[in-house]
């Protein structure tokens, strides 16, 4: 099968990574891909929102399968364009209808998708640049901290938590009147704050069926200790060592099957990932938000760890037939660190060259923001590389992806070296 994924970054190098060792897999391309991809892979200069060239490249060679990475051409209704067409609509299309993607295109949409269906989650209430005034005195009833959130894709930028009431709605003005996040915040979704330990739960689906992938916590602070902005994320662990069996239930009886069911009920079409963003307060599970594809860089920690074919089973989720599926999943731990451009999230430098990328033992190196230039490797994004390890438990696959860390070097390089310290 001729295989195309969608996308540029350690997302797409995990994926690639894992279709790339399939039989199934005759011939693979990635758009546009990274200088990561172009070792196992064709890259291909195609943009993933212009749906007409993906189009034409498709037909032009026979792709069967196609992968979408990120959220925008989700969000945008590529599977829609691929599902209207005659010449496209066999072709095995992962990622869901554009309906099913407004679970992460509108935070208020997967409220009350969460609302209708009964799945625990913040109260909330949203507001436009009309509604301001309304806004600020709905923040007026809450208690600290203040969680504010763009309606909108804002690229993970669009949510803010303050402690400040008088700074929280300097902020609400901000985004609905100073339009901050641009289109994404012209309207915003005011919740109440959940206290505790966060989580993320992956699942694949057909629209009926469902599998639970492993579970993965992500550190999205600059910062150690969770300090400072938040990035695209920094590293990840799987599996969370305190989701166990019993906390798992709840999140399958709670939360997956009523999404599912959801999902069914309303008539969406949706063959892909949802990616469950989750907050463990006191035992009980709460929805924080969905995405409708897999996270970055939990995918780095997530795929690794699925032993079985991965193109059959994103055939059986195209074809409605994930029941047949038997998912085998490593019991090994799997941790990744990620390396960043200094600066990073703020202004940053590219065209940095990355040395030691051939003295990395025992872990996985997928590629986030990098290309080749005059046959070297060199820097093109915020987040660079992410390192990957997989042993017993994850304080030893942390201690392998820290020390190959050690090897790489690139200008002003930088990595967070407390992943993990509010695991133990």
């Amino acid at each position: 099968m001729k295989i195309l994924i969608l996308g540029a970054g350690g997302r797409e190098h995990t994926f690639a990574h894992m279709i790339s060792q399939s039989e199934r897999c005759s011939k693979l391309f990635v758009a546009p891909g990274n200088a990561g991809t172009s070792k196992i892979a064709e890259n291909v200069d195609l943009k993933v929102t212009d749906f007409e060239a993906i189009k034409n490249f498709v037909l032009e060679k026979g792709i069967e399968m196609l992968v979408v990475g990120p959220e925008d051409p989700l969000v945008e209704g590529i599977a829609d364009f691929f599902s209207q067409n005659e010449q496209l609509k066999n072709i095995k299309l992962i990622g869901p209808s554009k309906r099913g993607a407004l679970l992460e295109g509108s935070k208020e949409r997967a409220k009350e998708f969460m609302l209708m269906h009964k799945i625990p989650t913040a109260a909330y209430e949203s507001f436009t640049e009309e509604s301001l005034e309304a806004g600020k005195l709905f923040l007026e009833t809450l208690d600290a901290p203040y969680v504010l959130k763009a309606d909108g894709l804002a690229a993970g930028k669009g949510v803010l938590i303050l402690e400040d009431l008088e700074e929280a709605k300097a902020e609400l003005e901000r985004m609905l009147a100073g339009k901050k996040f641009g289109a994404a915040s012209a309207k915003v979704v005011i919740e109440e704050f959940l206290d505790g330990i966060e989580l993320s739960v992956f699942v694949l689906t057909d629209g009926k069926n469902y599998k639970i992938l492993p579970t993965a916590k992500d550190y999205k602070r600059i910062g150690e200790g969770d300090t400072g902005l938040n990035t695209g994320g920094m590293g990840a662990i799987s599996p969370v060592p305190f989701a166990d069996k019993e906390f798992m239930q709840k999140i399958e009886e709670r939360i997956v099957k009523p999404t599912v069911d959801g999902l069914n009920e309303e008539d969406i079409i949706y063959k892909g990932f949802i990616f469950i963003g989750l907050i463990k307060v006191n035992n009980d599970p709460y929805v924080i938000e969905y995405n409708v594809r897999m996270g970055d860089p939990e995918t780095e920690v997530v795929l690794p760890r699925i032993k079985s074919d991965l193109v059959e089973v994103l055939e059986k989720t195209f074809d409605s037939k994930l029941d047949e599926v038997n998912l085998e999943i490593d019991d090994r731990a799997a941790t990744t660190v990620m390396m960043v451009s200094g600066g990073y999230p703020e202004a940053y430098e590219k065209g940095k060259e990355i040395s030691g990328l051939e003295e990395v033992e025992d872990s996985l190196l997928f590629h986030a923001g990098t290309k080749m230039e005059n046959g070297k490797v060199v820097t093109s994004g915020g987040r660079v590389i992410a390192i990957t390890s997989l042993d017993m438990d994850y304080k030893k696959a942390l201690k392998k992806s820290y020390q190959n860390a050690e090897k790489l070097h690139f200008d002003k390089m930088y990595f967070r070296k407390d992943l993990g310290f509010d695991l133990s």
